[in-house]
């Protein structure tokens, strides 16, 4: 892998003047809010903030059903399934980590709703609703719940310059961005066409199913099952929506193009543990991962980095690590990269953002950074400062600060 020095990109290295520079203490924050001050250990967190939400009756399972004089009384009836909602946080669909349950939380706080914080899903099944009839008319049964979507931000830790020249640590927005979903406690209940309900509420939204004032509405039927002309269109449109999404997240992380070359700041560096001899090392074999380690004589660049194809949007730098040693670029594996705690590896560099890290700095004459991922989201540290120990990524970043490193130029 050839490395050519860029100059155009060197301007954004982390060569500053200390001379402005405010002293950073190391006590994290217990709440971040934006422009609200954070730590050299906040490096390596970030925590969500809800940027829209919208919440919308949905019906999950509905069947238009008749009752007669002679039918009256309890019954169950089957339902169908008219769409089905899972709970999602981000691109990978997964809600696994802090950072999704924060996010959900975040979520039900501020609409002041009960919303689903783990991965859970409407069933996909046929269910019985049982139900006390005792007027004879058209009814819609139904299932429903309230599904609540939107988007979010993330807060990073970062440094910021003053109205006078000086620099101090604050939470600001991070670089990535990303989509929910969730939904309400699941009711069910009936409905029929005569009925006066509430507006925009799910049995609203179970009434408008029954197509009241078409022929199938106002016809006498025998006691049983109604079809739904709407109920019909409204499953088919929520089928379609789902394939879409589906097939949008079956393509989101393509696999990289090789490329031949990188733009790579002069420079090279190692990513310590502040203060101590522990620091990235990559893997001499392709199924291994970025370790913990200490440099020697044995080290063959392995523990050497470069930063490559760099850019910086409100002073937050954005780059590929490049290894000295193997030749690679350091990256969350494909395969796993949904996951939590999923190991940092290198492998061929190619356009793909899971090689591209956002770095976030300590205030000028300090070299200490969090590195987040572009495509995950997720904050790299490790479990524990140990010889040998992986890095992985941490959706929430590790709050104790291990994912708070040091960039020591060499």
């Amino acid at each position: 892998m050839a490395c050519a020095a860029s100059a155009a990109v060197a301007t954004v290295g982390l060569a500053v003047s200390p001379a402005a520079a405010a002293p950073a203490t190391t006590t994290t924050t217990t709440q971040a809010e934006p422009g609200g001050v954070c730590t050299a250990a906040d490096l390596g967190t970030r925590h969500p903030y809800i940027k829209t939400s919208e919440v919308t009756p949905t019906i999950t399972h509905f069947k238009g059903w008749y009752v007669t004089n002679g039918s009256t009384g309890t019954q169950s009836v089957t339902t169908s399934v008219q769409t089905t909602i899972s709970v999602s946080v981000g691109v990978t669909g997964n809600v696994e980590g802090g950072f999704a349950v924060e996010t959900l939380g975040k979520v039900g706080a501020s609409l002041g709703l009960n919303v689903q914080v783990n991965y859970t899903s409407t069933s996909s099944a046929s269910t019985s609703v049982t139900w006390n009839f005792r007027n004879p008319g058209y009814y819609g049964l139904y299932k429903g719940t309230k599904k609540v979507t939107g988007t979010y931000g993330s807060l990073n830790c970062n440094r910021v310059q003053q109205n006078d020249g000086s620099w101090a640590l604050r939470w600001i927005e991070g670089a990535d961005t990303g989509s929910y979903t969730t939904y309400t406690t699941l009711e069910e209940g009936a409905v029929r066409c005569e009925d006066t309900v509430p507006a925009n509420s799910i049995m609203r939204k179970a009434q408008n199913l029954l197509d009241c004032g078409s022929a199938t509405a106002t016809a006498k039927h025998p006691a049983g099952p109604v079809p739904s002309a709407k109920a019909d269109q409204a499953r088919h449109e929520a089928e379609k929506a789902a394939k879409a999404e589906k097939s949008v997240k079956a393509t989101g992380s393509p696999a990289p193009a090789t490329r031949a070359a990188l733009n790579c700041q002069p420079g090279a560096y190692k990513i310590d543990v502040p203060g101590k001899p522990l620091n990235w090392s990559a893997p001499l074999l392709a199924n291994d991962g970025i370790r913990l380690r200490e440099s020697n004589w044995t080290s063959a660049h392995l523990d050497n980095w470069r930063l490559c194809n760099v850019t910086e949007n409100n002073g937050v730098i954005e780059a590929t690590l490049w290894n000295w040693g193997n030749g690679g670029c350091a990256t969350i594996p494909a395969d796993i990269a949904n996951r939590e705690q999923a190991y940092l590896t290198t492998a061929t560099c190619g356009e793909d953002d899971l090689q591209r890290f956002y770095i976030y700095r300590d205030v000028p004459g300090s070299s200490k950074i969090g590195v987040q991922n572009k495509y995950t989201g997720s904050m790299l540290g490790h479990d524990r400062y140990a010889d040998g120990e992986l890095i992985r990524q941490f959706s929430s970043g590790r709050q104790d600060g291990t994912g708070t490193y040091t960039l020591t130029g060499v």
